[in-house]
C-alpha cells in the first residue's frame, strides 16, 4: 500500500471510529433510559442488560454503518479540501478517482461486512435478545414458549402435501399429533396420522402412526393401510429448516410488513422450495424482499460515490457542511428506499428495480457529480 493510501485511510478511519462509537453510545444511552423501567419489570440484572445490548448491536450496526461512513467521509474530504490537500494531490497528477480508491476499498469492505451481519448474525441475535428479555418472566398457564407453535398448518405446494400439526417445536423439529395429506398420481390420496414425529438422519420418523388411503371418488371413506409403532418417511422433503422458514415468512405475510428487507435470503429460498408458484402478490413481496436484501449492503459503496462530489470540491468550507450534507443525503435516500420497497411489494414496479432504485439513482447521480468536480 502506498504511503498516500495509508495517509488517506488514517484520515478516514479516525473520524469513522469516533462516529461509530458516538452513534453506539448515543443509541445505548437513549435506549437504556427509555427501556430501563421495562428491564426492571422483567427482572434483568446488570450483566443481562449488557448482554442484551451486545445481542442487539448487530441489527443496529446494519442500519448505522452507511450513515457513519457517509458522515466520516464528508468530514474527511471536507477537511482535506479545506486545507487544499486534495488540490495538491491532483496537481501532482492524481485523479480524484485514484485519490478515492482507499475509500472505495473501505466501502466495499463495509458492504461485505453488512451483508454478513445482516444474513448470518443479526436474525439469530434478534431472536436471542427477545428470549433474553423474557428470561425471568413467568410463563402463563398453557403457554408453550417461544420455540413452540400451536395448531401449525401449511401446504407444500411442490409436493401437493397438506400438513396439520397440533404442536411444533421449531428448535428441535419435533411434531406432536401431526397429520399429512397428499395426492397420488391415480387421483387417490394418502392420509398419515401419528402421535409424534421427529427428524433424524435427514428422515422424518413417526411414532404410533396410522396410514389411510382415500379414493379418488367424491366422499370416499378412508381405508386403513398400515398401523405401526414406528414409520419412517424418507419421501417427505419438508425439513425443519424449510418449516421454520414457512413459519417466519407466513407470519410476515400476514402482518404485511414491507418497510425493510428483513428476511434472510436462505429463508426466502426455503419458502420458495415449498411454494415454487406463489400468488402474484406473494411473488412481488418475496422477490422485492430478496432483491432488497442484496441491494441494502451496497449502500456503503454508493455512499462513497455521493460523498466525493460533496466533500472533495475545492474551497475553504466549514467541516460542519459535511454534517448538514449527510443529513440531507440520508433523508433523501431513506425516503426513496421506502418508496421503492412499497411500490415493489405492492406490484406497481418490478421487484428488482424497486429494491435497487435508491442505489441506482444515487450511484449514477454520484458518478455524474464526481465527474464534474473541478
Amino acid at each position: 500500500m502506498r504511503l498516500l493510501d495509508r495517509y488517506l485511510l488514517r484520515e478516514l478511519l479516525i473520524p469513522l471510529g469516533y462516529c461509530l462509537g458516538g452513534f453506539l453510545l448515543f443509541w445505548i444511552t437513549f435506549d437504556l433510559f427509555a427501556e430501563l423501567s421495562e428491564f426492571q419489570r422483567k427482572g434483568l440484572h446488570a450483566r443481562e442488560i449488557v448482554e442484551y445490548y451486545v445481542l442487539t448491536t448487530p441489527e443496529f450496526l446494519v442500519m448505522i454503518l452507511p450513515i457513519t461512513l457517509l458522515l466520516g467521509l464528508l468530514y474527511t474530504l471536507t477537511h482535506l479540501a479545506r486545507y487544499h490537500e486534495i488540490t495538491a494531490m491532483r496537481g501532482a497528477g492524481l485523479s480524484l478517482w485514484r485519490i478515492s480508491l482507499p475509500y472505495f476499498g473501505v466501502g466495499l469492505f463495509l458492504s461485505l461486512a453488512t451483508f454478513g451481519i445482516n444474513e448470518y448474525w443479526a436474525p439469530d441475535s434478534t431472536d436471542a435478545a427477545e428470549a433474553l428479555m423474557n428470561r425471568h418472566v413467568a410463563k402463563k398457564t398453557g403457554s408453550l414458549g417461544r420455540s413452540k407453535v400451536r395448531d401449525l398448518g401449511f401446504t407444500n405446494s411442490k409436493d401437493a402435501r397438506i400438513w396439520q400439526i397440533s404442536i411444533y417445536n421449531s428448535e428441535t423439529g419435533e411434531m406432536i399429533t401431526p397429520q399429512a395429506l397428499w395426492s397420488l398420481p391415480d387421483g387417490s390420496r394418502l392420509w398419515l396420522k401419528a402421535e409424534r414425529g421427529i427428524f433424524t438422519n435427514e428422515v422424518w420418523t413417526f411414532f404410533n402412526a396410522s396410514l389411510f388411503r382415500i379414493g379418488a371418488e367424491t366422499n370416499s371413506s378412508p381405508l386403513p393401510l398400515l398401523v405401526t409403532n414406528v414409520l419412517a418417511m424418507p419421501e417427505f422433503s419438508e425439513s425443519p429448516e424449510l418449516i421454520r422458514s414457512e413459519i417466519r415468512i407466513s407470519n410476515q405475510l400476514l402482518i404485511g410488513r414491507a418497510k425493510k428487507a428483513d428476511i434472510p435470503i436462505t429463508e426466502i429460498f426455503n419458502y420458495l422450495r415449498l411454494h415454487p408458484n406463489p400468488s402474484r402478490s406473494e411473488r412481488n413481496w418475496l422477490h422485492t424482499k430478496f432483491h432488497g436484501r442484496l441491494a441494502a449492503p451496497w449502500t456503503c459503496v454508493v455512499v462513497v460515490l455521493m460523498a466525493l462530489p460533496f466533500g472533495a470540491a475545492s474551497g475553504r468550507r466549514n467541516v460542519f457542511v459535511g454534517v448538514a450534507s449527510s443529513i440531507v443525503i440520508c433523508f433523501a435516500y431513506f425516503v426513496l428506499q421506502q418508496l421503492g420497497l412499497a411500490l415493489g411489494t405492492g406490484g406497481y414496479i418490478i421487484p428488482w428495480l424497486a429494491a435497487w432504485l435508491p442505489n441506482l439513482s444515487f450511484g449514477l447521480l454520484g458518478l455524474w457529480m464526481t465527474a464534474r468536480v473541478r
